[in-house]
């Protein structure tokens, strides 16, 4: 059985480029850093949880809520195949028991924070907003047109919603599950706002990211989830 099935909708994908000695002691023991065309991505992404059911159950007043988080890439050579897949370095949602069954099952470091989300057709394009609250208010907003656009193999959008496997580690242990999905669609993107601290929610280590621009901004039309049960690597 399917330890959490779900729609993730409506995407925002803020890429920036890393130094990857940032990101060294966060990466799994068993797995390595991916890259695109040499360069080491930090992701944040803003979206829908829709449906959330979890072992097929659905929990009252947790079926929908919003998402925030910072990612990076990595892969893990197995036999002669790589898995791609995605570290979180922080997961925000906006209730409680979210976060204790995330940290307790599966090793994520989620928090609890207040959030708000706006998504809306205005002058026939789409406007999709997230915030959340730590010290202060912190967003991701973007205009894109509304037609979805079928992804472009080998391309970046491709590399950034490809990685089919999550990895945590804890003192011991480095811990996989995979999640399935269908190829996502995008939406081209219009104008982008930012306004994050980066220093205030993910701390220092990510200070880094106040002081350069994304290099790519991306919103996908999301689709139906599956995240299986998780195996330990290591």
């Amino acid at each position: 059985m399917n330890f959490l099935t779900a729609e993730w909708r409506k995407l925002v994908v803020v890429n920036y480029e890393i130094d990857p000695n940032v990101l060294l002691k966060y990466v799994p023991d068993g797995t390595e850093l991916d890259f695109y065309h040499g360069k080491c991505y930090v992701s944040l992404v803003g979206f829908m949880f829709l449906n959330a059911k979890l072992l097929g159950i659905s929990v009252p007043f947790h079926r929908n809520f919003e998402e925030v988080n910072l990612r990076f890439y990595v892969k893990k050579k197995e036999n002669s195949t790589w898995k791609r897949g995605v570290v979180f370095v922080k997961e925000i949602v906006p209730k409680a028991a979210l976060s204790l069954v995330a940290n307790t099952f599966y090793n994520e470091n989620y928090k609890t924070l207040p959030m708000k989300n706006k998504i809306e057709i205005k002058d026939k394009n789409l406007h999709v907003s997230y915030a959340w609250k730590e010290k202060n208010w912190h967003s991701i907003d973007i205009i894109a047109e509304n037609e979805e656009k079928a992804m472009e193999d080998h391309s970046e959008f491709e590399f950034i919603t490809e990685h089919y496997f999550g990895f945590t580690k804890n003192d011991k242990n480095t811990l996989e599950y995979e999640v399935c999905h269908p190829k996502w669609t995008y939406y081209p993107i219009i104008n982008h706002l930012i306004k994050v601290d980066f220093e205030e929610v993910y701390g220092q280590d990510f200070s880094c990211l106040n002081e350069v621009q994304p290099i790519s901004v991306m919103l996908a039309e999301g689709s139906k989830i599956e995240v299986k049960p998780k195996s330990k690597i290591v």
